[in-house]
C-alpha cells in the first residue's frame, strides 16, 4: 500500500498522468493490437457498435477523448473508513456529491435506512446509486429482496463481488445460481454481473482450468455481464506470468476474449515497487489503451486502502479521469 503520499503531490500526478518510463515501451505494442472492439450493449443509455460510446466527447483524435462525467461513479467500499467512523455516513455522501460525482456503487449495507429512505436521501444529494455489489443470495426470498431493493434505489446493475474455491465444482454451482440470478434480475429491469479479483486467473482447478475459464465458458452471455476491476486483472496477469510484460495489454486480452459483455470497470491503481493499491494516477497502470480499446457504461473509482483518506482518494480519483485524455 501506497500510504503517505501528501495530498498535493497526489493531486499534481493524477493532474499529470504521470506514467512510469516503461509505458513508453509499450506503447508501440498497444498501438499495434487496437484495432476494432465488441459492442457495449446499452443500459438506459447508448453505446457504439465499436465500443466508443455515443456520450463521449470525441474529437476522433489522438488524446482528445475523455471519460463523460455522467459515467463515472464511485465504489462506497472506498469510503468505509469514513463510512463507519466519526464522519458517519451522511456526511461522507455529501463530501462525495460536492465532488462532483454523480453515481456511486452501493455496498455495505444501508446504514440504518430503508431502500425507500435511501433513495429520497440520494435524490437529495444529486447521485444516483446505478450499481451494487451483493453477494449471490441464499434463498428464494433474500433474492427478492434483493431485486426490490435495487429497484426501489433505481439501479441499473448489481454486481457479484467476491468467490472464492479451489474446487472446479464450486464454481461451476455459482456460475449456475449466476445464470438463475441473473434471469430473474432482468424481469425487474437489472443487469447481474461478475466482479473479478487476481484469484479467477492464477488459481488452478485441475489440469490447467482456471475459474475464470469456468465463468467465461458457463456464464449466460445473454444475461451477465462483467464488471471488469482492473487492478485485479492486471496483477492477476502479473502474478499467472501471462501478462509480465504487458499488463495492460492482458487486461485488454480478458476483455475481448469473454463471450460477456463488459459494461463496468473498476478503476483503480497498481503501486510499481509493491504491488499494492493506490490513487489513481500515482501507479503504474496506464488505463488509457485500455479505454481506448473498450469504453465502458460506469467508471468507477475505487482504492480499498485509501493512500491518505477516502475522501482524498475520492477527490484524486475523479480529478484523474476527469483529465484523462485516452
Amino acid at each position: 500500500m501506497c500510504y503517505g503520499l501528501p495530498d498535493d503531490q497526489a493531486l499534481a500526478a493524477a493532474r499529470a498522468h504521470r506514467a512510469p518510463g516503461r509505458r513508453s515501451l509499450l506503447k508501440g505494442a498497444f498501438a499495434a493490437g487496437l484495432g476494432s472492439v465488441a459492442a457495449v450493449a446499452a443500459s438506459a443509455g447508448t453505446a457504439s457498435a465499436h465500443g466508443r460510446g455515443q456520450d463521449w466527447d470525441w474529437d476522433w483524435g489522438w488524446g482528445s477523448a475523455h471519460v463523460p462525467r455522467h459515467r463515472i461513479s464511485l465504489q462506497l467500499y472506498s469510503m468505509r473508513d469514513d463510512l463507519n467512523g466519526d464522519v458517519g455516513f451522511d456526511e461522507t455522501l455529501r463530501q462525495v456529491a460536492e465532488l462532483g460525482y454523480p453515481r456511486v456503487e452501493q455496498a455495505l449495507g444501508y446504514f440504518g435506512r430503508t431502500a425507500e429512505e435511501l433513495r429520497d436521501f440520494y435524490d437529495e444529494l444529486g447521485i444516483r446509486c446505478t450499481s451494487s455489489h451483493d453477494g449471490i443470495s441464499e434463498d428464494e426470498d433474500a433474492l427478492r429482496t434483493k431485486l426490490r431493493n435495487a429497484r426501489t434505489l433505481g439501479q441499473s446493475f448489481m454486481v457479484v463481488p467476491y468467490l472464492q474455491s479451489e474446487k472446479l465444482d464450486d464454481w461451476k454451482r455459482w456460475a449456475e445460481q449466476m445464470n438463475q440470478e441473473a434471469a430473474a434480475a432482468r424481469r425487474f429491469g437489472l443487469h447481474y454481473g461478475y466482479h473479478n479479483h487476481a484469484h479467477e486467473f492464477t488459481t488452478d482447478l485441475g489440469r490447467g482450468r482456471t475459474p475464470w475459464d469456468v465463468l467465461t465458458s458457463e456464464l449466460d452471455p445473454h444475461l451477465v455481464h462483467l464488471e471488469i476491476d482492473i487492478y485485479w486483472a492486471v496483477t492477476g496477469g502479473i502474478e499467472s506470468g501471462d501478462g509480465v510484460r504487458d499488463p495492460e495489454g492482458f487486461a485488454i486480452d480478458v476483455i475481448r476474449r469473454a463471450p460477456q459483455r463488459v459494461l463496468q470497470y473498476h478503476v483503480k491503481d497498481r503501486d510499481p515497487e509493491t504491488g499494492d493499491m493506490c490513487d489513481l494516477g500515482t501507479g503504474m497502470i496506464d488505463f488509457r489503451p485500455i479505454f481506448r480499446a473498450h469504453d465502458v457504461l460506469e467508471y468507477i473509482v475505487e482504492n480499498d486502502t485509501p493512500d491518505v483518506t477516502p475522501q482524498q482518494t475520492a477527490a484524486v480519483g475523479y480529478d484523474y479521469l476527469r483529465g484523462l485524455r485516452c
